[in-house]
């Protein structure tokens, strides 16, 4: 299958499930601003809120990856939509900050239940050369719902915040239909079928743990300018609900670029260079939230920081279906997106403190800082792909291919 056919009918609709999906979900990113509006909670304790939702969403994530490979992709993805629905019902109906905590903490742990499924179709049902462009097209997915996310935001923002959170909750539900009457039925894993679960071991596999690492760090980076946007607009004088304006501009240019990502000249540069490039872009745009005063400033930084984010959405992922055993794809995804939940945990602590004494510009300084770093970095240890000198195969597994070298898997 060349780079230009049509992508599986099986991949198309999963596609088509999260724009629904997409579509109502921007209740995340004002979760600390309810928390500290509608519950009277200072800034300190409205990061410690969403940081609670983003510890609860690292055994989500792992939890999705196992129930991915065990009882079935589309299982998992209803279920997981299905527990976000209500977590966001409950947030909704909250009438006390006790209350508003434990819808979080439930949200947290049903977030991420859908994605390591989700990722394990897409990487698993197209080739190896398509699966760049795969991935992009998911990031070009959530973008689409994203736009009319950020200005249902914008809207519902202004009238109350708790309508963003029943929004939400129904466009889980309708995603979660098309997905149980789309997708093929879960076929059960034959008897035995788990017996060389022991030699997948992920935690052991040190390319994959590089891989975590940095995209720990990027992860970071990306919640900053998701869950601290609103606080931080709101404190240099802007409405904090025209961050869905600005997510919304992000979102556009994910679809509108698409194109870029299939021209010869990005496709031909290795991962590694794509990763440093697409750093670079996000510094640079984090930049410009730092210097920008005035809204068309802002959009404009979003957009370049969404090139950047382009990029490295598309490429990572498919270099951690790449890593993966066969079968396996759904551990692995889900370990890897165990940085997002690090991530939530410790951006909204971070960024908090940091919009509370030194401000804005300093909290989007040092984020493009860290940007520049990563850059330099991956240029030195990301690995190319499963079949990358650099790459070392985890403990336990063996070469497939007949005379390959020792410690390669391929």
């Amino acid at each position: 299958m060349s780079r230009s056919e049509p992508l599986p009918r099986t991949v198309r609709l999963l596609l088509l499930a999260r724009v629904v999906n997409r579509l109502g979900a921007f209740s995340l990113p004002f979760l600390t601003a309810l928390i500290n509006t509608d519950h009277g909670a200072s800034l300190t304790t409205a990061g410690l809120v969403s940081a609670a939702f983003g510890l609860a969403t690292i055994p989500s994530r792992l939890a999705g990856g196992h129930l991915a490979d065990r009882i079935g992709r589309r299982t998992t993805i209803v279920l997981g939509l299905c527990g976000c629905a209500a977590a966001q019902l409950a947030i909704a109906a909250s009438t006390s900050l006790t209350w508003a905590v434990a819808g979080a903490v439930l949200l947290g742990l049903a977030f991420e239940l859908y994605e390591p499924p989700s990722q394990a179709i897409i990487g698993e049902s197209v080739p190896e050369q398509q699966r760049v462009r795969a991935f992009s097209l998911f990031s070009a997915a959530l973008a689409a719902g994203g736009m009319g996310a950020g200005l249902l935001a914008a809207l519902l923002g202004r009238w109350d915040l708790r309508w963003l959170f029943v929004t939400d909750a129904a466009t889980c539900l309708a995603c979660a239909l098309l997905i149980h009457l789309a997708l093929p039925r879960d076929r059960p894993e034959p008897p035995g079928a788990d017996q060389d679960d022991t030699a997948v071991r992920p935690l052991r596999d040190r390319a994959l743990l590089s891989v975590l690492a940095t995209g720990t760090a990027y992860a970071l980076i990306n919640q900053q300018a998701v869950i601290t946007l609103p606080l931080a607009l709101a404190r240099q004088g802007l409405p904090a609900a025209d961050a869905g304006l600005l997510f919304t501009a992000a979102a556009a240019t994910t679809v509108l670029a698409q194109p870029l990502v299939r021209l010869p000249r990005v496709t031909r540069l290795t991962t590694p260079v794509a990763l440093a490039l697409a750093h670079l872009l996000l510094a640079a745009g984090l930049t410009g939230y730092a210097l920008a005063r005035t809204l068309p400033a802002l959009l404009a930084s979003a957009a370049v920081t969404s090139l950047g984010d382009l990029l490295v959405m598309g490429r990572i992922y498919a270099l951690v279906t790449d890593l993966a055993p066969p079968g396996a794809s759904g551990r692995y995804l889900a370990v890897f997106g165990t940085s997002w939940g690090i991530a939530a945990t410790l951006a909204p602590v971070l960024g908090t403190q940091l919009l509370a004494h030194a401000g804005a510009p300093a909290l989007w300084s040092a984020m493009a800082a860290l940007c520049v770093l990563l850059a330099a970095l991956h240029l030195r240890v990301a690995p190319e792909s499963a079949r990358s000198p650099r790459r070392r195969a985890p403990r336990g597994h063996r070469s497939t291919t007949p005379g390959a070298a020792p410690g390669l898997r391929r």
